[in-house]
């Protein structure tokens, strides 16, 4: 049963907490605002990473990030966009069961018509009374069993 890691938001911090939750992951999905590429270069050494750009990744370096995409995992097609407000479902295809987004920092799940939209909201800097967190998809023959985790994380020297 593979198992998809969900992340957002990490804004150039990757914490050891969202570090040991991703390992033993068979694919991450990254919904944007990254932060840099050394972000992309630690996720990818856990596992095969697929991630979108997000509004804050405007550097250079992310030039060739897409800003959405579509893949198949566990036989399940993700699609992924980090601002919900550009989700065009019907370019991203008929046959999408579960949209990635980030960009709002704030955790959430829901089904609506056989398609999941979760956003796991931030796993980096801590934004407002925001918790920080990640998420997951556990992919069965066809079914998908998502989770959201909150992370209890040690404070970060200059950064919460």
């Amino acid at each position: 049963m593979p198992r998809i890691a969900l992340i957002s938001d990490t804004h150039n911090l990757l914490r050891p907490e969202a570090l040991t939750f991703l390992a033993g992951a068979d694919h991450i999905v990254h919904g944007g605002d990254i932060g840099g590429p050394d972000i992309l270069a630690r996720l990818a050494a856990i596992a095969p990473l697929s991630v979108v750009r997000g509004n804050n990744d405007s550097a250079p370096w992310a030039a060739d990030i897409p800003v959405s995409l579509t893949v198949t995992l566990g036989g399940v097609a993700v699609h992924a966009v980090h601002d919900i407000a550009d989700l065009n479902l019907a370019a991203a295809g008929a046959n999408v069961r579960v949209v990635v987004s980030g960009h709002s920092h704030k955790p959430s799940m829901v089904e609506r018509d056989g398609v999941w939209f979760i956003n796991p909201g931030s796993a980096g800097p801590r934004r407002f009374s925001l918790p920080i967190s990640v998420g997951e998809l556990l992919i069965d023959n066809g079914r998908i069993t998502p989770r959201l985790v909150t992370l209890a994380v040690a404070p970060v020297q200059g950064r919460t």
